[in-house]
């Protein structure tokens, strides 16, 4: 199992997905599948692997009130 990470980038905490990619864009197409599914993702390139971290963008609160 991987170790769990998180960054902060830009002041807001994205977790790492786990996953080390070899190359560019191998992680490029994941990011891009993490972004269809309503994340913002960070791509950094560290000892010649390529990782991605994700944070998952709130759209919309909804708030359900006392019956």
């Amino acid at each position: 199992m991987p170790e769990i990470r998180s960054r902060i980038f830009d002041g807001e905490k994205f977790m790492w997905d786990g996953k080390d990619y070899p190359d560019q864009a191998e992680a490029q197409k994941a990011e891009k599948a993490y972004q269809d599914q309503n994340f913002e993702t960070r791509l950094i390139s560290e000892d010649g692997k390529f990782q991605i971290y994700t944070r998952r963008l709130v759209k919309e609160v909804v708030v359900q009130g006392q019956s």
